[in-house]
């Protein structure tokens, strides 16, 4: 069964790592999730992960949809979309069918396009 694609704006969030927090390890969720605060380890969900502009994230992200403003160093994998927005900071490799980068953000690495229908990357075909 295909979930239902809802937009960012009338998501509501169901768990949230504030400023200041810190997490290392697993996280899996299957309702939207926001983090402010520092993460290292694994993210996973087929929904959306917000990372605010105070977040700094270590690791691999794999997800339906990624709005991204804060730090993050690593892999990240998502299915539908990414939103890399002002003041965020990325190094690593970014997989996904869909990118929107503001100006003013920094990126440094590697961008897979994939199909949004089959998920392959489009050098594979």
């Amino acid at each position: 069964m295909k979930k239902k694609i809802v937009s960012i704006e009338k998501a509501e969030i169901k768990a949230f790592l504030g400023p200041g927090s810190q997490f290392e390890g697993k996280l899996s969720f299957d309702e939207m999730v926001r983090l402010d605060g520092r993460f290292i380890g694994e993210i996973r969900s087929s929904d959306s992960l917000v990372v605010g502009d105070t977040a700094e994230i270590e690791g691999d992200i794999h997800v339906g949809c990624l709005i991204l403003s804060g730090n993050f160093k690593g892999n990240i994998v998502a299915s539908q979309r990414v939103e890399l927005l002002e003041p965020a900071k990325v190094e690593g490799v970014i997989e996904t069918p869909l990118l929107k980068i503001d100006e003013k953000v920094i990126f440094n690495g590697e961008i897979r396009m994939t199909s949004t229908i089959t998920g392959e990357t489009e050098a594979k075909k």
